[in-house]
């Protein structure tokens, strides 16, 4: 079969001599591919070798793809939750093997240029799922955001709001730095295709106040004496204001927040209600003011 070496798990140690014994029986000394054994992959307490159910019970895959038993029975991959192959192969990589460097991230190309088998641990390599979700927000942050509004443009579809790719895109661009796996990309992007309908109860009791939506329809006030709203020039004003004003700084962004978003925390403040446009900000918060009770 042409092969050249057989690189395999360390269990197989004890039956390396039966196939050495069977490539001299045979006659094929000459052929006879080099052999190398790997540690094997560990439970994340490090006390034994890594299975399916250690996945099952704790929640991260350990399939590449999902998997579907005979029986019906059906194991998470990583593929299904939403692993990019770089992140993947990255972190596979550095399972049991060490570059010598503190280089942990790298392409495939790099891999290849930098991989032996000399710098195999003999150790087992204790599976990390946090540092698999690492690499892959690693990737995703890296990825364009073109691409990532592939999936958005998909997700929004099937809550009924049709968007373009470059609208989404620049939904992306915004809230990137926040992601792990695809499927997060619609949770913290609805809000900028649809106005909230309800408000996050916790935030609006801890900032809306009579004090504070005072504060917060003087800022409308500001918002709409504007041509148009940017993410610099909003921003560029709005703090004037707070300044000049001597005014909570904390208290006037959150009620925004809140108004704009429906929700206590998030990405810039300013940034989304440049990517939602001058009226609908205004829309959003005269709609907050009107039916938020106090």
């Amino acid at each position: 079969m042409e092969v050249s070496h057989v690189i395999r798990g360390e269990e197989w140690l004890p039956s390396l001599p039966l196939h050495y014994l069977l490539y001299r029986a045979f006659g094929w000394q000459d052929s006879q591919p080099e052999f190398a054994h790997l540690p094997l992959l560990l439970k994340p307490q490090g006390q034994g070798k890594l299975s399916k159910r250690d996945g099952d019970k704790f929640g991260f895959p350990v399939f590449p793809l999902e998997w579907h038993s005979p029986e019906g029975e059906v194991t998470m991959g990583y593929r299904e939750e939403g692993y990019l192959p770089q992140a993947f192969i990255n972190m596979l990589a550095l399972l049991g093997w060490n570059p010598g460097t503190e280089q942990e991230i790298f392409s495939l190309d790099e891999l290849c240029k930098a991989f032996s088998l000399e710098k195999v641990s003999k150790a087992g390599a204790r599976f990390n799922a946090e540092k698999a979700k690492w690499f892959n927000a690693h990737y995703i942050r890296s990825a364009s955001d073109g691409f990532l509004a592939g999936y958005l443009v998909k997700q929004l579809a099937e809550v009924g709001i049709e968007t373009s790719a470059d609208k989404a895109a620049a939904a992306v661009a915004i809230i990137k730095e926040r992601v792990t796996f695809p499927k997060e990309l619609i949770g913290l992007t609805l809000y900028m295709f649809k106005a909230p309908e309800k408000y996050d109860e916790k935030s609006v009791a801890k900032f809306w106040n009579e004090e504070n939506v005072a504060y917060l329809k003087e800022l409308r006030n500001i918002l709409a004496a504007m041509d148009i709203i940017s993410k610099e020039n909003a921003e560029e004003v709005v703090r004037q204001w707070i300044t000049d004003n001597q005014l909570p700084m904390g208290k006037i962004m959150n009620v925004l927040r809140i108004a704009i978003m429906g929700i206590g925390q998030g990405p810039d403040i300013f940034a989304i209600c440049q990517f939602i446009g001058k009226d609908e900000s205004l829309r959003r918060i005269d709609n907050a003011i009107a039916n938020i009770k106090i």
